[in-house]
């Protein structure tokens, strides 16, 4: 019944930005923790940053620190990644997830997006 949509991916140029959406519906219970993977063709599929829906328990992969950002607005139940100084080893299908245990662990999270994909070109 949970249902997570991501939006706001695309092409950017290196060095560029991009922010992309992810809008949680249909819980029926509470939701601890949100996070953003992402998975390149003939990758593993890795943590990129998490997020308690409280607002604390925030953890970023080493890769992306300084560089991206989680955050989210409750009142319309949406998660954010806000990546900026894009590389291009940052290009692969990013999705959303929600469980009861957070972290940037795949096997944490229960309920996922259908993903959407981010290319940043060399």
């Amino acid at each position: 019944q949970v249902q997570l949509q991501e939006s706001g991916g695309g092409s950017v140029q290196s060095g560029g930005s991009l922010r992309l959406s992810c809008v949680v519906s249909g819980y029926t219970y509470r939701r601890y923790y949100m996070g953003w993977f992402r998975q390149a063709p003939g990758k593993e599929r890795e943590g990129v940053a998490s997020i308690h829906t409280g607002g604390g328990d925030i953890f970023y992969a080493d890769s992306v620190k300084g560089r991206f950002t989680i955050s989210q607005d409750n009142a319309k139940n949406t998660l954010y990644l806000q990546m900026n100084s894009l590389k291009p080893e940052d290009t692969a299908m990013y999705y959303c997830a929600t469980g009861v245990y957070g972290g940037l662990g795949r096997d944490e999270y229960d309920y996922w997006g259908q993903g959407t994909q981010v290319t940043v070109p060399h």
